[in-house]
């Protein structure tokens, strides 16, 4: 995520929390990460995944677009996401999400367009868990998913529906970038 998007998002969810009477060990708590990794978050120190926005969008008690973009989604009855044109939020080096339905208020899903971009060297992808569920399309490439002590390899055309409550990580394969959609339920 870039560095000032990071700096206003922390800066949101500080200033909500605080609004909530949530305590920063109750949120850290909440999310099941150690406390200084938290004050880093709020801090903008820290990259803060997709999933866990979602986390701490439903803390608060927000639409997660609020957090994203500082604005509530107005949007009733439907919304439309140009090609390219969602709201980014880019996570780590190798993962960057498009939030597909920003602007729709009271969504029972968030979808994303992810794109994930191959790994340098013999780094091993971040291992990722969230309350819910999980769908993801891949529309172009090939992705290898870690979850739950499996590996498995996704095609163009090929989708995965899961318990994301278990780790899971993406890995774009053949030297290219890898791009799914990914509905978080």
């Amino acid at each position: 995520m870039k560095k000032e998007k990071l700096q206003e998002i922390s800066l949101r969810i500080q200033e909500l929390r605080k609004l909530s009477n949530i305590s920063i060990e109750e949120m850290a708590e909440f999310l099941d990460i150690p406390l200084q990794t938290y004050i880093d978050i709020e801090n903008g120190n820290e990259d803060i995944p997709a999933s866990m926005l979602l986390e701490i969008s439903q803390k608060l008690n927000v639409d997660m677009s609020v957090l994203l973009t500082g604005e509530d989604p107005k949007m009733h009855i439907f919304t439309v996401t140009r090609k390219d044109k969602g709201v980014s939020v880019q996570r780590r080096e190798q993962y960057d999400y498009q939030n597909l339905a920003s602007n729709m208020i009271h969504k029972k899903a968030e979808p994303f367009i992810v794109t994930v971009d191959p790994k340098p060297g013999n780094t091993s992808p971040s291992i990722n868990h969230h309350p819910g569920q999980e769908f993801n399309y891949v529309l172009q490439g090939r992705l290898k998913v870690y979850i739950h002590n499996n590996e498995i390899i996704l095609n163009e055309g090929d989708s995965l529906f899961f318990d994301s409550n278990y780790g899971h990580a993406m890995e774009a394969l053949d030297g290219k970038p890898a791009k799914f959609l990914a509905i978080i339920l």
